[in-house]
């Protein structure tokens, strides 16, 4: 018998990237020709961002894991030129006590190596989600294995328990494929459909198919997220016995340093 309402993550709600781009000039003299000097700057060995966020109800995977309430986020990454990189984030959440365990905390710590062959682009990596003393058995901490693609817009990734996931009995092996696009509409908007589906091993009435379209701006050094989250299951019920999966409008907005 499950002990515990299981969780699936959330959002993803925002992405921010900024391009950098440098000028030269060339002075000519009526005599002769100078040659211009590029004063561009060298790529750096590594970049190191820090990130805040607040939303107001943290779902992953179509599922709150915040009892459909608000929470604040926060993380770090580091990126290597030669395309590892390593990173952590971490998140309220309150699923853990409302299956009996103790903790209002996850951690994730996570690394990899991304790259291009061509047009195409992937990431390799693995992810541990820790819940510092949830008391759960079995114990909602989690390790995946994570490999996905992406070409032009499209994003394709599929990742893999080898833990048990979230508390589940018996349910290392499971697997989460999920599919996006990033449309950008102009005037800094974009538009990220995603479809998704999780399959929890060994407890087939837990897994699900959830989808979500986020709208997503950025102004004045912030990025604005709003996005229509829905699930096809009714199975993941909070203390209150509410539906952590139904559909709903989730804002966001996000710092990165």
């Amino acid at each position: 018998m499950i002990r515990i309402a299981p969780h699936q993550w959330t959002l993803a709600l925002c992405a921010l990237g900024f391009t950098a781009a440098a000028a030269a000039q060339t002075t000519q003299q009526a005599s002769s020709a100078v040659t211009p000097t590029s004063n561009a700057t060298p790529e750096p060995n590594y970049t190191l961002a820090y990130n805040i966020a607040g939303v107001t109800d943290y779902r992953y995977r179509g599922i709150s894991q915040t009892r459909l309430n608000p929470t604040l986020q926060g993380g770090i990454d580091f990126n290597s030129k030669l395309g590892f990189y390593v990173g952590a984030w971490a998140s309220g959440v309150k699923f853990i006590r409302d299956a009996g365990g103790d903790g209002s905390v996850e951690v994730d710590v996570y690394g990899g190596y991304k790259g291009t062959v061509g047009d195409f682009g992937y990431d390799v990596g693995v992810l541990h989600y820790q819940y510092p003393r949830n008391h759960l058995d079995p114990s909602a901490n989690t390790t995946e294995l994570y490999v996905g693609g992406s070409y032009q817009i499209f994003n394709l990734k599929y990742s893999h328990s080898v833990t048990n996931l979230f508390g589940f009995v018996d349910s290392k092996n499971s697997g989460y494929l999920d599919a996006s696009a990033t449309f950008d509409v102009g005037y800094g908007f974009t538009v990220v459909p995603h479809i998704g589906h999780q399959r929890v091993a060994n407890n087939r009435e837990f897994s699900y198919t959830d989808y979500s379209v986020a709208v997503n701006k950025d102004l004045y050094g912030l990025t604005l997220s709003a996005s229509l989250v829905a699930t096809s299951t009714s199975a993941y019920r909070g203390a209150s016995d509410q539906n952590l999966g139904r559909t709903a409008v989730v804002v966001g907005v996000k710092k990165v340093f």
